[in-house]
């Protein structure tokens, strides 16, 4: 259960010292530090969500706070966390009567606001260590992680923490995001590690419940850890046990399905294995547990996997459809077969436009990867190979993530690198390569990140900054250009006329469809939400949606706010989601469509029922 200072209380699952304070002791310095920031926050003003019109004031608003927690410290010594803050509030609100309301407080003090100022709250959590089918020569080979995964990166530290366990990361998640003031009631789930196609059916239909299950659990204030039993696997064994040569050869999969085959946990995925490890669902049980999260307090309303373009087969796209997911990331790296080869990729181009084709056919949002400075690559040939991702109608992502090709002492590159085959880019090189990027990015897509976050000391040597993204964003405007792309423009927490904003359409060729971007915008181009509709070409492979037009995204910007909330001068709650249905349904009936799907997330089906759609075995319709 949730206990008094708004976390969860129980011992099992991981790393959980961050659920064990206690406000109650130390209510004389909290409550002290909680008035001083409700005069700070009558000093600078703002709304009901606690926003400001400037920067500035935020700026102003750090230093002030710091002071702040110096004049109360706790137990005379340290500081208290924010986190800690905000459980004070919530102990003492009723007996104290703050003048502050919590959202007001929260937003006031929240360290990383920007987390859920996309309109959902992102919750990332990590396959299990798993053979892979790729060979790619850059890949690490980490054996306590799933494929291309590093143990110092975040999120694997907190799926490692809790034995990959997807009901400990999910439910640990929610309480760390609700114990710092982030909303939990929209989330989006976003299911990473190795190849997700390649994974037992067994243990997805399982790893996909459980995480429903923490959600729909979490919202009912229900504390469902205890009985959680993780996977006793001891993955750091792994490590311990890998023979020489992993360091500089491919020999993940080997290592890990021979020690996964040792202690039982279905290295091969037979039915039997994952039964014995209690990774096992029917796929009624999860959609049990995904009609539950319908109605639920914490809702999913987005929900992504990974995987390869050759592991994208028709029934493979039909089935995570079943699973609930409505997005797709698909590592390509490149669209030339030159380079694939060189990475021993193992797929080629053709495979990458099947897959894309047949996913956006499906409804489904395609969020790609892309890495320059690949073995056989140039920085001239990876300006090259980027506008080509969008010149050509068979890729065109809605989504893409520019990760360079980092070198990892533990990848096979490494060899290459040392016989003077492959270097890394120099930073002027890089730079201008992100820079052109920036720049040539469309305004339907979403560059999500530039540079993963890798840390520098797993990082043999090439590039070590994180914020390439900030000096390439700075280069490009220094020269006069202008980056149009989704990220850049969202409205975030900045306050906006609502009738000022404008109602504008990109379309595009897609391949086997035509696309169209609608979006609302203010006068200062910032998207305060937009809509993706498909126009298919042909009949497909789903016979539910042969003949109808596709919603494959629908997404307004602005703080999160809880459902139902309503803040002045954001956008979500105004109106803006309705809008993008009827523009959708008026431009679906006048191409001649008769009927309008929506690929729509679990969480969000009762907001598509509102609007006049029905429910159908994996999509919803409306009658045009």
């Amino acid at each position: 259960m949730i206990g008094s200072d708004g976390r969860a209380v129980g011992k099992k699952g991981g790393d959980r010292s961050h659920l064990a304070f206690d406000p109650v002791p130390h209510r004389e310095p909290l409550v002290a530090i909680i008035r001083e920031i409700e005069a700070l926050a009558g000093l600078r003003g703002g709304d009901a969500t606690g926003a400001t019109s400037a920067e500035a004031s935020r700026a102003a608003d750090e230093r002030a706070f710091d002071a702040i927690l110096r004049r109360h410290p706790r137990d005379g010594r340290g500081f208290f966390s924010r986190a800690e803050i905000i459980a004070g509030y919530r102990a003492f609100a009723a007996e104290e009567s703050f003048a502050i309301d919590e959202r007001s407080f929260v937003a006031r003090i929240r360290r990383r606001p920007v987390r859920s100022q996309s309109g959902v709250t992102p919750l990332t959590v990590l396959t299990k260590p798993f053979p892979c089918p790729g060979r790619c020569v850059y890949c690490p080979n980490d054996l306590r992680m799933p494929k291309s995964y590093l143990a110092d990166e975040p999120g694997a530290q907190r799926a490692a923490n809790n034995r990959f366990d997807p009901y400990l990361q999910t439910w640990n998640r929610l309480a760390a995001f609700h114990a710092t003031g982030h909303s939990t009631e929209k989330i989006e789930l976003i299911v990473l590690g190795g190849t997700w196609s390649f994974y037992p059916e067994a243990y997805q239909v399982w790893f996909v419940k459980r995480c429903f299950d923490a959600m729909n659990d979490f919202g009912a204030e229900i504390d469902g850890r205890e009985d959680a039993v993780p996977a006793q696997v001891d993955y750091d064994a792994f490590e311990a046990s890998a023979p020489e040569g992993i360091r500089t050869g491919p020999l993940y999969n080997q290592v890990v399905q021979q020690q996964l085959r040792e202690q039982g946990a279905g290295a091969e995925g037979s039915a039997a294995a994952n039964a014995e490890q209690g990774e096992r669902a029917t796929w009624e049980e999860l959609e049990a547990s995904q009609k539950r999260n319908e109605d639920a307090v914490c809702r999913n309303v987005g929900f992504s996997v990974e995987t390869r373009p050759d592991h994208v087969s028709e029934a493979e796209v039909l089935r995570i459809r079943r699973l609930g997911c409505t997005k797709v990331q698909l590592g390509i790296q490149s669209v030339s077969d030159t380079v694939l080869d060189a990475i021993d990729r193992g797929h080629d181009v053709r495979d990458t436009r099947v897959a894309m084709a047949r996913l956006r056919r499906a409804g489904f949002k395609i969020h790609a990867h892309w890495m320059p400075n690949l073995l056989a690559s140039t920085p001239e040939r990876d300006c090259e190979d980027f506008d080509r991702l969008f010149d050509d109608p068979d890729f065109r992502p809605d989504e893409l993530k520019v990760y360079p090709c980092s070198l990892i002492e533990t990848a096979e590159l490494m060899r290459h690198y040392e016989a003077g085959e492959w270097r890394p880019y120099e930073h002027d090189e890089l730079l201008g390569v992100l820079t052109h990027a920036l720049e040539r990015a469309p305004r339907y897509c979403r560059l999500t990140r530039v540079i993963r976050d890798i840390s520098s000391d797993d990082i043999v040597v090439g590039n070590k900054l994180t914020n390439f993204r900030e000096l390439a964003e700075r280069a490009l405007a220094e020269r006069g250009g202008r980056c149009e792309e989704i990220r850049v423009r969202e409205i975030r927490r900045d306050d906006f006329v609502s009738d000022a904003v404008e109602l504008r359409a990109t379309t595009y060729a897609s391949g086997n469809s035509e696309d169209a971007f609608i979006e609302f915008t203010t006068p200062g181009d910032q998207i305060v939400g937009f809509l993706r509709l498909c126009f298919p070409k042909d009949e497909g492979f789903c016979d539910e949606i042969t003949a109808s037009a596709l919603i494959r995204e629908v997404h307004v910007y602005g703080g999160a706010l809880d459902l139902g909330a309503r803040g002045r001068g954001h956008a979500q709650h105004q109106g803006f989601g309705t809008r993008l249905i009827e523009e959708a349904r008026r431009l679906a009936k006048e191409r001649g469509y008769r009927t309008l799907s929506v690929i729509s997330a679990v969480g969000t089906r009762g907001w598509y029922r509102k609007l006049g759609f029905r429910d159908g075995t994996l999509y919803q319709h409306a009658d045009l």
